[in-house]
């Protein structure tokens, strides 16, 4: 069996994982011409997908089995429009599944410097510059300090 090469904590996703899961990152976030930028599945950014799945590692596996169980059989193995069909029941079915698949794929998409800068953000990290943020209106937090403290602190 071939295996993706991951940092995660649990063992690495299999060939067959991984191609499920591209299928689903090509879906959420297609290439697109006219803004000039790769979709999730793009090489790169799959790359960095299935490498830094950490915690989310079990939830996803969770979550591509549960779409090959709705596919009975390989999610991966679809035509295009049935696999958006499936994708469509794990939304309706099994909301934080799909939840944990968007997570990993979303966070790595906009770590990509094309996505950035199509974007027309600094390709850089947010520290040590940070970035300006406009205030909002601070008195909007009064009712939620007039309700008092509603936790208890630890031992």
């Amino acid at each position: 069996m071939n295996y993706v090469t991951s940092t995660t904590s649990g063992p690495p996703l299999t060939a067959d994982e991984a191609q499920a899961l591209r299928c689903v990152a090509g879906y959420m976030i297609p290439a697109s011409d006219e803004y000039r930028v790769p979709g999730a599945d793009d090489e790169q950014i799959f790359a960095n997908i299935a490498s830094t799945l950490g915690r989310e590692t079990d939830a996803v596996r969770k979550g591509l089995q549960r779409l090959d169980e709705l596919a009975d059989g390989s999610f991966a193995g679809l035509a295009a429009d049935a696999r958006n069909v499936t994708l469509m029941k794990l939304a309706v079915s099994d909301l934080p599944l799909l939840s944990a698949l968007v997570t990993v794929i979303v966070r790595c998409y906009y770590r990509d410097d094309r996505v950035m800068q199509s974007l027309n953000m600094e390709v850089r990290p947010p520290f040590p510059k940070g970035f300006e943020v406009e205030q909002g209106d601070w008195s909007l937090l009064d009712p939620v300090r007039a309700r008092g403290r509603i936790y208890r602190d630890a031992p």
